[in-house]
């Protein structure tokens, strides 16, 4: 749960010590700006969501959800990093609702975080809720931490991947590729 008069009394102090004023028009709302934000961008809802599961009905292809966007704020500085999930899995018994694909990016990205960490706690969920037989992930993003402060390459991107089950052979992964270059 974010304490939002917390932040707001935070981002005061904040603005004190960088040496504005609080009180100066167009800064005056700043501490209730930044407290409705750190709600939004730090919300907790999907936390306890339930998942939408149906009979997988014997299809043994592979699901993919490309271009999953999502935005989350690195632990390390408190900049965003925003980027796309390319989210495929190769069902056993059952499938997911494909909705909860994107809301379970959410459940993940809404809260300080590595995208490494992000990655693979997706990757968990998916394996405990579904059980299936393989789940690749590929996640791209842009780090603010990396573009505006400290080596400062706007251009940079970062990649991270999981492959589990048959997505751990090599022509698994070619073809999850494969589907994700397919736009």
């Amino acid at each position: 749960m974010v304490d939002k008069l917390k932040i707001k009394q935070l981002t005061r102090e904040f603005i004190i010590a960088i040496g504005d004023d609080p009180d100066r028009e167009g800064v005056v709302d700043t501490p209730r700006r930044v407290a409705d934000m750190c709600e939004e961008i730090l919300d907790p809802t999907t936390a306890n969501m339930k998942y939408t599961i149906f009979n997988s009905d014997n299809y043994d292809g592979i699901v993919l959800v490309r271009d999953i966007s999502f935005s989350s704020l690195c632990e390390h500085h408190l900049l965003p990093f925003i980027g796309k999930i390319h989210l495929a899995y190769i069902p056993d018994t059952e499938v997911i609702g494909l909705s909860k694909l994107a809301r379970l990016v959410d459940k993940h990205s809404k809260r300080l975080q590595l995208q490494e960490r992000l990655a693979n706690e997706i990757v968990a969920d998916m394996s405990a809720v579904l059980n299936p037989k393989g789940i690749a992930i590929y996640i791209e993003a842009k780090h603010l931490c990396m573009t505006i402060r400290g080596v400062k390459r706007p251009e940079t991107a970062t990649v991270t991947t999981v492959f589990t089950g048959l997505f751990k052979e090599f022509h698994m992964q070619e073809m999850f590729f494969d589907m994700i270059q397919a736009h």
